[in-house]
């Protein structure tokens, strides 16, 4: 198996496709960056600026270039010994007239050879293929789109299509017979009974009504092309019939203002096997799982060995011609069997490099019987980020938060609050499936005949909202202890909320545990298998919707917690468990992802290292953050007395403008327009005063006009005056903890992982922010000149990038040393123990140390922290009169004589190592030594 070194994530683009990657790989490589850790690249829904939302992926993207592009880029990364770890998404596709598949079955219904790809309730134990699938696609109600002229048919190559705007679904068989003969009267007129092209069009009808039912698959698509190909041959050869056909076409799109013109329309889409609806109706209705609450993503029944090999017959080429050395697994937690879909996949795949997306709860471990090396880095970037998070100062940032907004709020409620609301607001229509799916099963039992629909329903509501974890990983071959303790727990709380809930939940327990009567046939244990898979399925959208989604847009205390993964309820981590941490994916995950942002975090990772400096000095942050407040009163709206923003998202929008203002005065018009845009996200994602589901544009107005207001210096001088001072003492400070992270990213155990343009200060916010373009020829630059540099002068380089920290070099040559050192002694890094190391003197407390130990080689980190109290703004956290006393306990045996790879300076060392000699030159020390 190919370990990467280092990987470099790539967001590939409409805008930046192979083409551009290839012309940015020799940076990569001189950078440090052994992979190549591409976005999806298989074929996505047009203009996809992400690509998740794949079409067909058992193609490319061809949005993204050529084939012989894409080998041209492989081509170029093997050339440099790069490896290529690939992004896959097995979990949803695009509901989207771009996919085939879809498509397929919206006109063929279950004839469909494709009816088993996709999560719909057809496939259910219990399903009903009457029920038409929804389509909840429309941006108004039904009868205001049809009426008002915005879903027309059309008629082309292909055949009729209904149309609303870009979307484009097919017909039904049976519809063309409706609208073929709908005033056909009138051709009989124009062409005569006895016309050629007249008779050939009452044989195509005659064909229609006679297609005979059992025949499907692919014999009868066959018959259904072979049959569109005989009218379309007609529409275009015979002028009567073309004019008939775009008089049927104008007259069952209606005339807009007459009602009653739209009814053969309506008559036609109500004879569909899908059911048109507004967007809104998937909150409540929904016959399809989706990408949590996302009606444009519709899920994939990877689950199925015939799906499993189809949607995965490219990746497992590339992988096996040695194009792919790696593969990220997107949302593991949406899948019906996780463990059964990564045995598959380790068996089709062979021994390639596997991580997965999956988010970690603090206490909560990755099993141990996944077949693959580790996650893709979240649970490394919550621990590295709150272990720069001044854990004794919570107190007071309870207080601070609290006076400021007016409330006291307690994390773990607004956590349950908020997972209530997504349940009632955006998956009603998912519980009401999985409450359906219960009562079935327990009307079969005297002890839950009683059982109603409703009581059903707020039990699982209960159990989902009280789950602590993202799901839990019973299979149909049991369950582990883990699991079992996660699922007692939750109906114990459960219970003891909802008393009246005992019988219904003592039900779930007993399924959810499988816990199976010894009457139960074979189907009925199938059934409760199947709602228990089910189920799992839901806790994780929940928690990703309800947290991460909403209440990290309500719970503002300090925002750096506030991040994918995290616990914001959790003020900082303890050094301690930070160390613990490592160790254990040192013994059991040592070639796991470490990130610290990605394309999903909700900041960039320098925003978090400057809001993690307001943790160590609460008394001037609430001075500050109030005195601005009344300055800022006036530029405030109302609304029947209530100010807009209200006093949360005020102090959201503080904790932004602190973490995010740019380091260059250029870029301000365009951040003062990308805060707008965020802003909006936020407090639509909060769901307090507006939401995606009902904007409200008055408040949405108000909040984007005090941004305009506050950060124009015409308008708000005296502000501005106030803010910038204190900002950029923040900024001065957060660029220490930027370094110090960076640092422990690419020594700890496991892969460091670099999201594109991270090399130099990352302060963008939340996506689509986080994928605007990276200025690569800038970094090229850059690092060009600090290798010339570093040849001859070093320390002279060290210092003119320490004198000019702003323009982010001094992270660019942080990173390039650190990944030349993990390049020159990759052992040590893969797979040398973990040492906490014991700092002692007067600010042990401010460094974090640990050994790397494999053989005769040992590497030692050296990471500030809590600045503020070490140095004043503008100076920098080197030598013995900052550092004083500190100094470090080495291990036992390890050599005395180390060099600093970063500095390229030799240090003598005691069984004791001075912080202020190892930090003599630059902020945070990375020394190695090779014993004789």
């Amino acid at each position: 198996m190919r370990i990467p070194t280092a990987t470099y994530r790539i967001q590939f683009t409409p805008q930046f496709g192979f083409d551009n990657a290839k012309a940015i790989a020799a940076y990569l490589a001189d950078l440090g960056i052994s992979d190549l850790y591409a976005s999806p690249i298989f074929k996505a829904r047009s203009g996809s600026t992400h690509g998740y939302d794949i079409v067909d992926a058992t193609q490319l993207n061809p949005e993204l270039g050529t084939n012989e592009s894409f080998d041209a880029l492989v081509s170029e990364v093997q050339s440099l010994s790069m490896g290529w770890l690939q992004d896959i998404v097995p979990n949803h596709m695009a509901y989207s007239s771009e996919n085939d598949y879809l498509m397929d079955i919206l006109e063929h219904g279950p004839d469909s050879s494709y009816t088993d790809y996709f999560d719909l309730s057809w496939n259910a134990p219990f399903g009903d293929r009457q029920e038409r699938i929804l389509a909840p696609l429309l941006g108004d109600f039904y009868g205001a789109s049809l009426e008002n002229g915005h879903i027309q048919l059309q008629y082309e190559q292909n055949g009729l299509t209904v149309n609303y705007y870009s979307l484009k679904l097919p017909l039904r068989l049976e519809s063309y017979t409706k609208f073929i003969t709908h005033n056909l009267g009138k051709l009989t007129r124009t062409l005569g009974r006895n016309h050629p092209d007249f008779i050939k069009l009452l044989g195509i009808l005659y064909i229609l009504k006679s297609v005979p039912s059992e025949v499907a698959g692919k014999q009868r698509q066959d018959q259904i092309a072979f049959i569109k190909g005989l009218v379309w041959e007609l529409y275009t050869t015979n002028d009567a019939i073309r004019e008939f056909i775009d008089e049927n076409i104008q007259t069952f799109n209606g005339e807009p203002g007459n009602s009653e013109s739209f009814n053969l329309l309506d008559e036609l889409l109500n004879d569909q096997f899908y059911r048109l609806a507004f967007w809104k109706v998937g909150a409540e209705e929904m016959n399809y799982r989706r990408f949590f609450t996302v009606n444009e993503l519709i899920s994939v029944k990877v689950e199925e060995v015939r799906v499993f090999n189809n949607t995965h017959s490219l990746i497992n080429k590339l992988v096996e011609e040695g194009k792919f050395t790696g593969l990220r697994i997107d949302h593991i937690d949406g899948l019906y069997n996780p463990i059964q879909y990564l045995q598959r996949l380790r068996e089709k795949t062979g021994d390639v490099y596997i991580t997965v997306e999956k988010i970690l709860e603090l206490t909560e471990e990755l099993p141990e019987n996944w077949e693959i090396e580790g996650t893709s880095g979240y649970d490394f970037l919550n621990y590295v980020n709150g272990v720069f998070c001044q854990t004794e100062n919570e107190s007071s940032f309870d207080k601070i938060y609290q006076n400021f907004i007016g409330s006291r709020v307690d994390y773990s409620s607004v956590v349950k609050d908020k997972k209530h609301l997504i349940l009632e607001k955006n998956l009603a229509g998912d519980i009401d499936n999985l409450a359906l799916l219960l009562k079935n099963i327990s009307s079969k039992y005297r002890y839950g005949n009683d059982f109603t629909l409703n009581g059903l329903k707020r039990a699982i509501a209960e159990v989902l909202t009280l789950f602590p974890i993202y799901r839990t990983y019973i299979t149909p071959d049991g369950i582990g202890e883990s699991d079992r303790d996660t699922i007692q727990e939750v109906i114990r709380q459960a219970k003891e909320q909802t008393p009246l809930l005992q019988h219904e939940l003592t039900f779930i327990e007993k399924l959810m545990v499988l816990d199976f009567d010894n009457s139960l046939t074979q189907t009925e244990r199938e059934q409760w298998i199947y709602f228990v898979l089910r189920m799992q399925q839901y806790s994780g959208p929940l928690m990703a919707k309800g947290v991460e989604d909403t209440t990290l847009y309500v719970y503002n205390r300090l925002l750096s917690l506030n991040e994918v993964g995290g616990n914001p309820g959790h003020f900082g981590i303890d050094l301690a468990k930070f160390h613990a941490f490592n160790k254990q994916h040192q013994a059991t995950w040592p070639h796991t992802m470490n990130t610290t942002a990605t394309h999903d975090t909700k900041r960039g990772e320098d925003v978090r290292a400057r809001l993690n400096v307001l943790s160590e000095i609460p008394d001037e942050w609430d001075q500050q953050v109030n005195t601005w407040s009344a300055i800022n009163r006036g530029s405030r709206s109302h609304r029947h007395g209530f100010a807009m923003p209200d006093r949360n998202d005020e102090y959201f929008l503080y904790q932004t403008l602190v973490g995010a203002f740019p380091f260059a005065e250029h870029e301000h018009a365009s951040f003062v327009e990308r805060v707008k845009d965020y802003i909006i996200k936020a407090i639509r994602e909060a769901k307090v005063h507006t939401a995606w589901l009902r904007p409200d544009s008055e408040y949405e107005e108000a909040c984007t006009s005090f941004i305009e207001k506050v950060l124009d210096p015409s308008i708000s001088k005296e502000f501005l005056e106030a803010f910038r001072p204190f900002q950029q003492r923040i900024a001065e400070y957060g660029i220490f903890n930027s370094l110090s992270q960076t640092l422990l990213k690419i020594t700890a155990p496991g892969v460091p992982d670099l999201y594109q343009g991270t090399e130099l200060w990352e302060l963008s916010l939340v996506d689509p922010d986080n994928r605007r373009p990276v200025d690569f020829e800038q970094r090229r630059t850059y690092l060009n000149a600090i290798r010339e540099q570093a040849k001859t002068d070093i320390l002279g380089l060290i210092q003119e990038l320490l004198n000019d920290k702003t323009d982010g070099r001094i992270k660019l040559f942080l990173t390039a040393q650190l990944l030349k050192a993990r390049t020159n002694y990759v052992s040590l890094f893969q797979d040398g123990d973990y040492l906490p190391l014991e700092v002692q003197g007067t600010y042990a407390n401010h460094i974090i140390a640990f050994a790397r130990r494999e053989g005769n080689q040992t590497a030692i980190a050296i990471a500030p922290r809590f600045l503020t109290s070490l140095i004043q703004p503008g100076d920098n956290p080197l030598g013995e009169s900052v550092w004083q006393d500190t100094h470090l306990q080495l291990p036992p045996g390890t050599p005395l004589t180390w060099t600093n790879v970063l500095t390229q300076q030799p240090l003598q060392a005691t069984q004791t190592l001075s912080i202020g000699s190892a930090l003599a030159h630059f902020p945070v020390a990375l020394l190695v030594s090779s014993a004789e």
